[in-house]
């Protein structure tokens, strides 16, 4: 299995259990979100601590997830960055574009402040 998504009660948490995210899970991870999205979701945390590698791919399934929350007037949080894939954000410069906390339990935060 490439993710665990949990729907709680402010926000859907989806857990990234691969590696490697790229055009493998990718595509999957997008379809997922579409879905998610479609069935009335608007908060979203994207957990990545099991991810050691993303590609452009993997970005544009992030993008996907934080555009679906913007466009449902919602939050997006992506979290568990490692060293390789923060880097990788900061350089495409979406680190100012995207919400990002160092655990789950700040994006919950995030959400309910933004919630109010």
């Amino acid at each position: 299995m490439e993710f665990k998504i949990e729907k709680l009660n402010v926000y859907t948490l989806i857990q990234v259990l691969e590696e490697k995210l790229d055009t493998h899970i990718a595509p999957t991870l997008k379809s997922e979100l579409v879905l998610i999205s479609g069935n009335g979701e608007k908060n979203i945390i994207l957990d990545l601590s099991k991810c050691r590698y993303c590609d452009s791919s993997g970005l544009s399934a992030i993008l996907v997830a934080n555009r679906l929350c913007k466009n449902a007037n919602g939050t997006f949080v992506l979290t568990g960055l490692n060293d390789a894939v923060e880097r990788l954000i900061t350089i495409s410069q979406l680190d100012t574009v995207l919400n990002i906390t160092a655990s789950i339990e700040d994006g919950v935060k995030l959400i309910k402040e933004a919630e109010k």
